[in-house]
Protein backbone atom coordinates (compact mmCIF):
# COMPACT_ATOMS: atom_id res chain seq x y z
CA UNK A 1 0.00 0.00 0.00
CA UNK A 2 1.29 3.56 -0.91
CA UNK A 3 0.51 7.15 -0.05
CA UNK A 4 1.68 10.46 -1.05
CA UNK A 5 1.91 13.32 1.29
CA UNK A 6 3.83 16.71 1.38
CA UNK A 7 6.70 16.61 3.78
CA UNK A 8 5.81 20.15 5.75
CA UNK A 9 2.29 19.11 5.62
CA UNK A 10 3.04 15.80 7.64
CA UNK A 11 5.73 17.05 9.74
CA UNK A 12 3.39 19.71 10.93
CA UNK A 13 0.56 17.78 11.83
CA UNK A 14 3.01 14.68 13.83
CA UNK A 15 4.30 18.10 15.67
CA UNK A 16 0.55 18.90 16.73
CA UNK A 17 0.24 15.46 18.48
CA UNK A 18 4.03 14.52 19.45
CA UNK A 19 3.78 16.37 22.76
CA UNK A 20 1.19 13.10 23.34
CA UNK A 21 4.27 10.72 23.08
CA UNK A 22 6.58 9.15 26.17
CA UNK A 23 10.05 8.80 26.10
CA UNK A 24 10.77 4.73 27.30
CA UNK A 25 6.94 3.96 28.10
CA UNK A 26 6.26 1.00 29.78
CA UNK A 27 4.21 -0.07 27.07
CA UNK A 28 6.82 0.10 23.99
CA UNK A 29 4.42 1.04 21.32
CA UNK A 30 3.36 4.06 23.26
CA UNK A 31 6.58 5.68 21.66
CA UNK A 32 4.72 5.36 18.01
CA UNK A 33 2.66 7.23 15.96
CA UNK A 34 -1.06 5.20 15.26
CA UNK A 35 -1.15 6.05 11.39
CA UNK A 36 -5.21 5.12 10.14
CA UNK A 37 -5.13 5.88 5.99
CA UNK A 38 -9.82 5.37 5.51
CA UNK A 39 -10.52 6.88 1.88
CA UNK A 40 -7.63 9.10 1.04
CA UNK A 41 -7.67 10.34 4.65
CA UNK A 42 -4.31 10.01 7.18
CA UNK A 43 -5.72 10.07 10.97
CA UNK A 44 -2.92 10.42 13.05
CA UNK A 45 -3.00 9.28 16.84
CA UNK A 46 -0.55 9.20 19.77
CA UNK A 47 -1.61 8.56 23.39
CA UNK A 48 0.11 7.86 26.76
CA UNK A 49 -3.53 6.13 28.13
CA UNK A 50 -4.36 9.36 30.19
CA UNK A 51 -4.24 11.93 26.96
CA UNK A 52 -4.60 10.75 23.35
CA UNK A 53 -4.66 13.36 20.21
CA UNK A 54 -5.74 12.55 16.32
CA UNK A 55 -5.07 15.02 13.28
CA UNK A 56 -6.22 14.85 10.04
CA UNK A 57 -4.59 15.35 6.74
CA UNK A 58 -5.85 14.63 3.11
CA UNK A 59 -3.51 12.61 1.06
CA UNK A 60 -2.99 10.39 -2.31
CA UNK A 61 -3.68 6.56 -0.91
CA UNK A 62 -4.16 3.98 -3.22
CA UNK A 63 -6.21 1.54 -0.51
CA UNK A 64 -6.60 1.72 3.76
CA UNK A 65 -4.20 0.25 6.10
CA UNK A 66 -3.47 0.89 9.78
CA UNK A 67 0.05 0.93 10.80
CA UNK A 68 1.81 2.04 13.76
CA UNK A 69 4.85 4.32 12.90
CA UNK A 70 8.02 4.76 15.27
CA UNK A 71 7.70 8.51 15.90
CA UNK A 72 11.28 9.87 16.84
CA UNK A 73 12.55 8.08 13.84
CA UNK A 74 9.87 9.49 11.27
CA UNK A 75 9.95 13.06 12.75
CA UNK A 76 13.75 13.17 12.39
CA UNK A 77 13.74 12.09 9.00
CA UNK A 78 10.76 14.52 8.12
CA UNK A 79 12.73 17.68 9.66
CA UNK A 80 16.02 16.64 7.32
CA UNK A 81 14.22 17.24 4.33
CA UNK A 82 13.31 19.61 1.72
CA UNK A 83 9.73 20.54 1.46
CA UNK A 84 8.64 17.86 -1.59
CA UNK A 85 6.21 15.14 -1.87
CA UNK A 86 7.40 11.93 -0.37
CA UNK A 87 5.75 8.28 -0.47
CA UNK A 88 5.26 5.91 2.06
CA UNK A 89 5.05 2.24 1.07
CA UNK A 90 3.47 0.45 3.79
CA UNK A 91 3.71 -3.62 3.88
CA UNK A 92 1.07 -4.75 6.67
CA UNK A 93 1.94 -8.48 6.69
CA UNK A 94 6.24 -7.46 7.39
CA UNK A 95 5.04 -4.00 9.35
CA UNK A 96 7.69 -1.93 7.14
CA UNK A 97 7.24 1.26 6.13
CA UNK A 98 9.68 2.70 3.47
CA UNK A 99 9.70 6.53 2.76
CA UNK A 100 10.51 7.36 -0.62
CA UNK A 101 11.57 11.07 -1.02
CA UNK A 102 13.46 12.70 -4.61
CA UNK A 103 16.87 11.58 -3.88
CA UNK A 104 16.82 8.80 -1.20
CA UNK A 105 14.48 5.69 0.73
CA UNK A 106 14.70 5.25 4.39
CA UNK A 107 13.25 2.34 5.74
CA UNK A 108 11.67 1.82 9.16
CA UNK A 109 10.23 -0.82 11.44
CA UNK A 110 6.42 -0.64 12.16
CA UNK A 111 4.10 -2.15 14.73
CA UNK A 112 0.54 -3.96 14.01
CA UNK A 113 -2.03 -0.74 14.14
CA UNK A 114 -4.42 -3.33 15.75
CA UNK A 115 -1.81 -3.27 19.37
CA UNK A 116 -1.97 0.42 19.36
CA UNK A 117 -4.55 1.20 22.19
CA UNK A 118 -8.03 2.40 21.39
CA UNK A 119 -8.80 6.23 21.46
CA UNK A 120 -11.27 6.84 23.64
CA UNK A 121 -14.47 8.04 21.09
CA UNK A 122 -16.91 11.35 22.13
CA UNK A 123 -19.51 9.68 24.78
CA UNK A 124 -20.37 12.89 26.12
CA UNK A 125 -23.42 13.77 28.44
CA UNK A 126 -22.78 17.48 27.95
CA UNK A 127 -20.70 20.12 25.69
CA UNK A 128 -20.53 23.52 25.02
CA UNK A 129 -18.49 25.68 22.66
CA UNK A 130 -15.53 28.44 23.13
CA UNK A 131 -13.44 30.77 20.86
CA UNK A 132 -10.23 29.31 20.20
CA UNK A 133 -8.29 32.53 21.39
CA UNK A 134 -10.10 32.57 24.62
CA UNK A 135 -9.76 29.13 25.42
CA UNK A 136 -5.84 29.68 24.72
CA UNK A 137 -6.01 33.23 26.68
CA UNK A 138 -7.41 31.22 29.68
CA UNK A 139 -5.17 28.49 29.66
CA UNK A 140 -2.13 30.53 29.51
CA UNK A 141 -3.42 32.62 32.11
CA UNK A 142 -3.15 29.86 34.42
CA UNK A 143 -1.02 26.34 33.70
CA UNK A 144 1.72 28.47 35.14
CA UNK A 145 0.45 28.69 38.64
CA UNK A 146 -0.35 24.96 38.52
CA UNK A 147 1.84 22.35 40.97
CA UNK A 148 4.32 19.77 40.90
CA UNK A 149 3.78 17.88 43.82
CA UNK A 150 2.31 14.63 43.26
CA UNK A 151 1.67 14.11 46.46
CA UNK A 152 -1.50 17.04 45.89
CA UNK A 153 -2.38 15.53 42.91
CA UNK A 154 -4.93 17.65 42.82
CA UNK A 155 -3.16 20.93 42.52
CA UNK A 156 -1.62 19.44 39.61
CA UNK A 157 -4.23 20.82 36.92
CA UNK A 158 -6.49 23.57 36.15
CA UNK A 159 -9.78 23.74 37.81
CA UNK A 160 -12.22 24.64 35.45
CA UNK A 161 -15.86 25.36 36.40
CA UNK A 162 -18.81 25.89 34.71
CA UNK A 163 -21.75 27.61 35.17
CA UNK A 164 -24.86 29.20 32.87
CA UNK A 165 -23.68 31.98 32.39
CA UNK A 166 -19.65 32.17 33.02
CA UNK A 167 -16.35 29.75 33.29
CA UNK A 168 -13.75 30.39 35.01
CA UNK A 169 -10.12 28.46 35.04
CA UNK A 170 -8.02 28.48 38.48
CA UNK A 171 -4.51 27.07 39.43
CA UNK A 172 -2.77 27.18 42.17
CA UNK A 173 0.43 25.35 43.95
CA UNK A 174 -0.60 26.62 47.39
CA UNK A 175 1.71 29.65 47.02
CA UNK A 176 0.12 31.59 44.26
CA UNK A 177 -3.51 31.44 42.99
CA UNK A 178 -4.82 32.37 39.84
CA UNK A 179 -8.54 32.67 38.81
CA UNK A 180 -9.16 33.61 35.00
CA UNK A 181 -12.76 34.23 34.20
CA UNK A 182 -15.07 34.53 31.49
CA UNK A 183 -18.33 35.86 31.49
CA UNK A 184 -18.75 36.50 27.69
CA UNK A 185 -18.87 32.47 27.56
CA UNK A 186 -21.87 31.34 28.37
CA UNK A 187 -21.95 27.31 28.78
CA UNK A 188 -25.33 26.77 30.07
CA UNK A 189 -24.22 23.74 32.24
CA UNK A 190 -22.74 23.57 35.95
CA UNK A 191 -20.05 21.61 36.69
CA UNK A 192 -16.69 21.21 37.22
CA UNK A 193 -13.45 19.29 36.82
CA UNK A 194 -9.52 19.22 36.88
CA UNK A 195 -7.96 19.41 33.40
CA UNK A 196 -4.39 17.48 33.56
CA UNK A 197 -1.65 20.13 33.20
CA UNK A 198 -0.03 18.56 30.31
CA UNK A 199 -3.46 18.19 28.40
CA UNK A 200 -3.41 22.30 29.28
CA UNK A 201 -0.03 22.29 27.67
CA UNK A 202 -0.52 20.36 24.70
CA UNK A 203 -3.84 22.86 24.38
CA UNK A 204 -1.77 25.69 24.50
CA UNK A 205 0.65 24.44 21.73
CA UNK A 206 -1.84 23.68 19.37
CA UNK A 207 -4.77 25.71 19.95
CA UNK A 208 -4.81 28.55 16.97
CA UNK A 209 -5.01 32.39 18.17
CA UNK A 210 -8.36 32.95 16.54
CA UNK A 211 -11.98 33.14 16.97
CA UNK A 212 -12.08 29.32 15.33
CA UNK A 213 -14.76 27.88 17.48
CA UNK A 214 -13.69 25.17 20.08
CA UNK A 215 -16.11 22.12 20.77
CA UNK A 216 -15.92 20.71 24.12
CA UNK A 217 -17.41 17.52 25.06
CA UNK A 218 -17.18 16.02 28.48
CA UNK A 219 -18.71 13.35 30.96
CA UNK A 220 -17.65 12.55 34.33
CA UNK A 221 -14.31 10.97 33.32
CA UNK A 222 -12.70 12.33 29.96
CA UNK A 223 -12.71 16.09 28.05
CA UNK A 224 -12.54 16.00 24.27
CA UNK A 225 -11.98 18.95 22.48
CA UNK A 226 -12.16 19.12 18.77
CA UNK A 227 -10.63 22.36 16.72
CA UNK A 228 -9.74 22.47 12.93
CA UNK A 229 -8.61 19.25 12.29
CA UNK A 230 -7.59 18.06 15.66
CA UNK A 231 -9.22 16.32 18.89
CA UNK A 232 -7.96 16.17 22.00
CA UNK A 233 -9.19 13.49 24.86
CA UNK A 234 -8.15 13.66 28.34
CA UNK A 235 -8.93 11.73 31.31
CA UNK A 236 -9.61 14.59 34.70
CA UNK A 237 -7.89 14.28 37.77
CA UNK A 238 -9.89 12.83 40.14
CA UNK A 239 -9.58 14.38 43.15
CA UNK A 240 -11.36 17.17 45.11
CA UNK A 241 -10.30 20.65 43.98
CA UNK A 242 -9.95 23.15 47.28
CA UNK A 243 -12.21 26.05 47.95
CA UNK A 244 -10.36 28.48 46.64
CA UNK A 245 -12.25 31.06 47.51
CA UNK A 246 -11.83 31.12 50.82
CA UNK A 247 -8.40 31.45 50.60
CA UNK A 248 -8.85 34.92 48.46
CA UNK A 249 -8.50 37.96 51.33
CA UNK A 250 -11.58 40.46 50.87
CA UNK A 251 -10.52 43.36 52.78
CA UNK A 252 -7.23 44.45 51.65
CA UNK A 253 -6.94 48.16 53.04
CA UNK A 254 -3.63 48.76 50.92
CA UNK A 255 -3.25 49.88 47.46
CA UNK A 256 -0.72 50.42 44.96
CA UNK A 257 -1.38 51.12 41.39
CA UNK A 258 2.04 51.19 38.93
CA UNK A 259 2.84 50.49 35.88
CA UNK A 260 2.73 47.08 34.97
CA UNK A 261 5.74 46.74 32.84
CA UNK A 262 8.06 49.16 35.33
CA UNK A 263 7.18 47.02 37.78
CA UNK A 264 8.02 43.82 36.33
CA UNK A 265 11.41 44.98 34.79
CA UNK A 266 12.46 46.54 38.60
CA UNK A 267 11.68 43.29 40.19
CA UNK A 268 13.79 41.09 37.37
CA UNK A 269 16.78 43.56 37.88
CA UNK A 270 16.44 43.06 41.72
CA UNK A 271 16.38 39.04 41.42
CA UNK A 272 19.22 38.91 39.95
CA UNK A 273 21.34 39.59 43.23
CA UNK A 274 18.45 38.08 45.45
CA UNK A 275 19.39 34.44 47.34
CA UNK A 276 18.91 31.89 44.47
CA UNK A 277 17.68 29.09 46.98
CA UNK A 278 14.60 31.26 48.30
CA UNK A 279 14.15 34.04 45.68
CA UNK A 280 13.33 36.45 47.94
CA UNK A 281 12.84 40.47 47.45
CA UNK A 282 11.14 43.00 49.49
CA UNK A 283 9.10 45.64 48.62
CA UNK A 284 8.73 48.83 50.88
CA UNK A 285 6.21 51.06 50.06
CA UNK A 286 6.23 55.00 52.62
CA UNK A 287 4.25 57.53 50.59
CA UNK A 288 4.13 57.61 46.76
CA UNK A 289 7.62 55.31 47.01
CA UNK A 290 7.84 52.05 45.69
CA UNK A 291 11.50 50.59 47.13
CA UNK A 292 12.15 46.84 45.67
CA UNK A 293 15.24 45.74 47.53
CA UNK A 294 17.10 42.27 47.68
CA UNK A 295 20.24 40.59 49.45
CA UNK A 296 22.03 37.55 49.46
CA UNK A 297 24.19 37.21 52.35
CA UNK A 298 26.19 34.39 51.29
CA UNK A 299 27.49 35.92 48.61
CA UNK A 300 27.88 39.34 49.71
CA UNK A 301 25.20 40.64 46.70
CA UNK A 302 22.28 43.03 47.23
CA UNK A 303 20.34 45.54 45.21
CA UNK A 304 17.96 48.16 45.23
CA UNK A 305 15.50 50.02 43.39
CA UNK A 306 12.40 53.04 44.13
CA UNK A 307 9.77 53.58 41.60
CA UNK A 308 6.91 56.19 41.95
CA UNK A 309 3.88 54.92 42.73
CA UNK A 310 0.13 56.04 43.51
CA UNK A 311 -0.55 54.56 47.11
CA UNK A 312 -3.30 54.40 49.60
CA UNK A 313 -2.88 52.74 52.65
CA UNK A 314 -0.14 52.40 55.81
CA UNK A 315 3.20 51.95 55.11
CA UNK A 316 4.10 48.14 54.75
CA UNK A 317 7.04 46.10 53.98
CA UNK A 318 6.48 42.37 52.84
CA UNK A 319 8.45 39.64 50.76
CA UNK A 320 7.95 37.52 47.53
CA UNK A 321 9.08 35.18 45.70
CA UNK A 322 10.32 37.15 42.99
CA UNK A 323 10.10 34.21 40.56
CA UNK A 324 6.03 34.08 41.22
CA UNK A 325 5.77 37.83 40.93
CA UNK A 326 7.61 38.08 37.56
CA UNK A 327 5.27 35.00 36.11
CA UNK A 328 1.98 36.59 37.10
CA UNK A 329 2.72 40.41 35.85
CA UNK A 330 4.21 38.52 32.76
CA UNK A 331 1.02 36.59 32.31
CA UNK A 332 -0.66 39.99 32.39
CA UNK A 333 -1.42 41.97 29.13
CA UNK A 334 -3.00 45.43 31.14
CA UNK A 335 -0.49 48.29 31.18
CA UNK A 336 -1.06 48.94 34.76
CA UNK A 337 -1.96 46.94 38.14
CA UNK A 338 -3.48 47.05 41.19
CA UNK A 339 -1.92 45.35 44.00
CA UNK A 340 -3.79 44.52 47.20
CA UNK A 341 -2.04 44.76 50.40
CA UNK A 342 -3.26 43.91 54.20
CA UNK A 343 -0.62 42.91 56.42
CA UNK A 344 3.40 41.20 55.99
CA UNK A 345 1.77 37.85 56.67
CA UNK A 346 -1.37 37.59 54.40
CA UNK A 347 -1.21 37.17 50.71
CA UNK A 348 -1.23 39.80 48.08
CA UNK A 349 -3.82 40.27 45.37
CA UNK A 350 -2.82 41.80 41.85
CA UNK A 351 -5.73 43.01 39.60
CA UNK A 352 -5.62 44.43 36.10
CA UNK A 353 -6.59 47.99 36.64
CA UNK A 354 -8.93 47.59 33.81
CA UNK A 355 -9.92 44.07 32.35
CA UNK A 356 -10.40 43.64 28.79
CA UNK A 357 -14.35 42.80 27.59
CA UNK A 358 -15.39 39.84 29.18
CA UNK A 359 -11.96 39.28 30.86
CA UNK A 360 -12.18 39.22 34.52
CA UNK A 361 -8.08 38.38 35.67
CA UNK A 362 -7.07 37.93 39.94
CA UNK A 363 -3.81 36.80 41.15
CA UNK A 364 -2.63 36.01 44.63
CA UNK A 365 0.91 35.47 45.61
CA UNK A 366 1.36 34.17 49.65
CA UNK A 367 4.11 36.42 51.17
CA UNK A 368 7.70 35.62 52.65
CA UNK A 369 9.00 35.88 55.67
CA UNK A 370 11.12 38.76 56.23
CA UNK A 371 14.30 38.68 58.11
CA UNK A 372 14.93 42.43 58.92
CA UNK A 373 18.52 43.54 59.30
Amino acid sequence: MKFIVSTSTLLHHLQTVAGVVVSKPVIPILETFLFDIKGGELIVSATDLETSMTTSIKVEADEDVTIAVPSKLCMDILRTLPDQPITFSIDASSNSIEIHSGTGRYKLAGQPGADFPKIPEVESEKSFSIKAEVLLHAISNTVFATGNDELRLNLTGIFVELKDADISFVATDANRLVRYRRTDVKPGVEHNFILPKKAANLLKSSLPDTEAEVKIDFNNANAFFGFNNTTLVCRFIDERYPDYNAVIPKDNPNTLNISRSEFFNAVKRIAIVANKTTHQIRLRIAGSELTISAEDFDMSNEGLEKLPCDYTGEDIEIGFNSRFLMDMLNGMSTENIKFELSTPNRAGVILPQQNEPGEDVLMLVMPMMLNNY
